[in-house]
């Protein structure tokens, strides 16, 4: 079962990792008040299960808390289409969240290995791009770290393969207590998909799942 962003965000959350602050709405007036508190600086998104959404007009950013709840009006009820999804999808809710102040974007995540039979973590410094694209074009800026079923990860091999990623040595401390958190995130969680792109690095140092994709294992659904 795959998660909206907002749902996916409140889940990490719960586990350590740092994720803009918002709120989800379907109210343009709502909208109006929660971009108010984020300063009138924010971001809508349409709460769609579909890719290219921001290519698609259902992402744009704001100063003006004004312009953020005509914008959501504008989305509520309507269809956007993507080469992802051409078939479409209803706007039903957005995401108003505060706007990230992105220097650098990272590339994370944990899914499972099916071939190695273990849970892998993928990293990458070409953070914010289509990583089937980087994967086609520049397979060697992803780099791969497998979890052990019984030991899990060390730091060590955490280390290793942040460096491999090319992630700067300033962000390698909190890119591997993501990694941490991701890892225990998707394990207790049942989770087949975890990912994070872009992971932001910011302008005041902080590493933050800036968007966030999470998808439950349908089996474990009733555990949940």
């Amino acid at each position: 079962m795959k998660l909206h962003e907002y749902q996916s965000k409140d889940l990490l959350a719960k586990f350590g990792v740092v994720v803009p602050g918002g709120d989800v709405t379907s109210d343009p007036e709502e909208a109006r008040k929660i971009a108010e508190g984020l300063g009138g600086n924010c971001v809508v998104k349409a709460q769609v299960l579909m890719g290219g959404r921001g290519k698609a007009g259902g992402v744009k950013l704001f100063n003006n808390a004004d312009e953020a709840a005509d914008f959501t009006k504008e989305l509520i009820g309507k269809k956007l289409v993507s080469i992802q999804n051409p078939a479409g999808m209803i706007v039903e809710q957005v995401l108003v969240g505060e706007l990230v102040d992105i220097a650098e974007e990272y590339y994370l995540s944990v899914l499972l290995d099916r071939a190695e039979q273990k849970v892998v973590v993928m990293i990458s410094e070409q953070g914010g791009m289509d990583i089937e694209q980087v994967a086609e074009d520049t397979p060697d800026a992803i780099v791969k770290v497998w979890v052990d079923p019984a030991w899990g990860i060390n730091d060590y091999d955490l280390r290793t393969a942040v460096a491999q990623a090319k992630i700067p040595a300033k962000a390698h401390r909190q890119m591997i207590a993501m990694i941490k958190q991701l890892v225990k995130a998707y394990l207790e969680s049942d989770a087949d998909l975890i990912e994070i792109n872009p992971v932001a690095w910011t302008g005041d140092d902080k590493l933050v799942a800036a968007d966030a994709k999470v998808s439950i294992d349908d089996n474990a659904l009733f555990r949940h």
